[in-house]
């Protein structure tokens, strides 16, 4: 079978390696106790948010019996004698880069490949022949873990063990760069009557509200205008945002406010003038929008932003379309 991985790859990883007892997928995630070794021992969890390198998975026999292709140029093959027992989570730098070092908190290019760790069959692909997944390594633990500590240019493989519905897995990841955590596009002229938008040195969005009534329907405006793929509906996108009040501008929600982690979900699980503000624009692109009630938490009573007019800064840093589109 041969798929892209553009959402497959990230459930598939977070879901094997939390049957090593791994924390993954919140955008604020809490240092899991301890995690299982490959061995199948307990042993003290590492804070990748202080240790990056320490929080790496481990080696052992199970990876260390794979032979795999060192030429990070290609699609990766690679060599063993299935079926390969994997007992947990295994991990090795295959070929080390000699690119930017990893750092907590970036959104790396990776391309991804797995394998049937039963038989040496591919599963699946992503990065080789479609655009590199785009991997938040806060935004799930787990991804810190198996790629942390290896630089740009390296080529890093991982086992998962099998549960009950899939068997266990060797994943290459091949780290291919590393994409800005705020929007890079050009800057766009000011529109009137907008709320206005400065940024701090680190990205951080400040907005002030104008003065007069809130609009009545959603209005967008770009501050940034990127470069990058267009967002479709049902795309996965990643971004950095800040949500504030019209009626007091103040701040509800902000992915700055977490310490500048990305948040990834699909255009589809937000309110419509969120949505409005990700579908059509491209990556790189600053979208600033305006969202009344009826667009926004008016149709959910009793919810604390049913009556708020609200305004979002969003940076769109990267979207996947899911492979059926």
């Amino acid at each position: 079978m041969r798929a892209r991985l553009s959402l497959i790859a990230p459930a598939l990883l977070i879901s094997a390696l939390a049957l090593a007892g791994c924390s993954t997928g919140s955008a604020t995630p809490t240092p899991t106790p301890t995690v299982t070794s490959a061995t199948g021992n307990e042993a003290p969890a590492v804070d990748p948010t202080t240790d990056l390198c320490g929080a790496a998975y481990e080696s052992g026999p199970s990876i260390e019996a794979v032979t795999i292709d060192p030429d990070t140029t290609k699609e990766p093959t690679l060599t063993f004698t299935a079926p390969l027992e994997v007992a947990g989570i295994e991990r090795t730098v295959t070929v080390e880069g000699d690119g930017e070092e990893l750092k907590y908190g970036q959104l790396v290019d990776v391309a991804q490949t797995i394998f049937d760790a039963s038989t040496g069959e591919k599963v699946a692909e992503a990065g080789w022949t479609s655009d590199p997944v785009l991997t938040s390594i806060v935004a799930e633990t787990g991804m810190a873990q198996a790629i942390s500590c290896a630089p740009v240019g390296s080529r890093v493989a991982v086992t998962t063990p099998a549960s009950t519905d899939r068997p266990a897995y060797i994943w290459i990841f091949d780290i291919k760069g590393i994409t800005p955590n705020v929007a890079w596009g050009e800057q766009q002229p000011a529109v009137e009557g907008m709320p206005t938008v400065t940024l701090a040195e680190d990205g951080t969005p400040t907005v002030t509200i104008p003065k007069g009534d809130a609009p009545t329907e959603v209005k967008l405006a770009t501050l940034k205008q990127g470069d990058g793929r267009v967002v479709k509906s049902g795309d996965t996108v990643t971004v950095q945002y800040m949500g504030i009040k019209w009626s007091d501008g103040t701040e509800f929600d902000s992915s700055w406010s977490r310490g500048a982690v990305p948040s990834s979900f699909p255009t589809t699980g937000v309110v419509e003038g969120f949505k409005q503000a990700l579908e059509g624009y491209e990556v790189g692109s600053q979208v600033l929008v305006v969202v009344p009630p009826a667009a926004g938490y008016g149709a959910q009573a009793g919810h604390e932003l049913e009556k708020e007019t609200l305004v979002f800064v969003v940076d769109i840093l990267a979207t996947s379309t899911p492979a059926a589109q």
